[in-house]
């Protein structure tokens, strides 16, 4: 998305528990938006918890994976950006996190990610190419806040963000996982 990948170290938000919406799901077109956007992520569901957690140890600590999709309020997001102000609202919103079955085990090394619209593919990549591992994720992250059990880790997208608009379907998939399909009322 045009930021410098060779940074340090990823960076990080947070949603709400009631981001969370399963495959299937059908609802409103979110509020406070004329420019919302989509984007495929790897999720990592954590089994267990801790802070400071070397990378070495990361993978003992999740549960399964799953492809989700992080909607963003993009409009918000460029606006607060510009004013130096915190983003929290452009992606932390009601059913803004969309995740479909947890698998249980370890994510997939490799094998396509991609998102539908309408049908129409939008994005697709490999998880290979992502830029930091889920091991690597989950350590930085740890060393920002205590990780909990139950918690979820979206972890980055591929190229071809772009914009939803209501009445559309919108279909991810991951390698090894179910599809996740949800879709915007008018």
């Amino acid at each position: 998305m045009g930021s410098d990948h060779t940074q340090d170290c990823p960076f990080f938000f947070s949603k709400p528990a009631d981001a969370i919406v399963p495959s299937g799901w059908r609802g409103p077109f979110p509020v406070k938006t004329a420019e919302l956007h989509h984007e495929v992520e790897l999720v990592i569901a954590l089994s267990k918890g801790g802070a400071n957690i070397p990378a070495s140890d990361a993978a003992s600590m999740i549960f399964g994976f799953a492809v989700g999709i992080d909607l963003t309020r993009r409009d918000l997001q460029s606006e607060a950006k510009k004013m130096g102000r915190p983003w929290d609202m452009a992606k932390g919103f009601d059913h803004s996190a969309p995740i479909g079955a947890l698998v249980k085990g370890l994510p997939p090394r490799t094998g396509p990610i991609t998102l539908t619209i309408d049908g129409g593919l939008r994005q697709s990549g490999d998880v290979k190419d992502m830029i930091w591992s889920p091991a690597e994720i989950i350590a930085a992250l740890s060393g920002y806040v205590q990780l909990a059990p139950g918690d979820l880790i979206f972890t980055g997208t591929p190229a071809g963000v772009g914009a939803v608009h209501r009445g559309q379907t919108l279909r991810a998939t991951i390698a090894a996982a179910e599809p996740l399909e949800i879709s915007f009322d008018y």
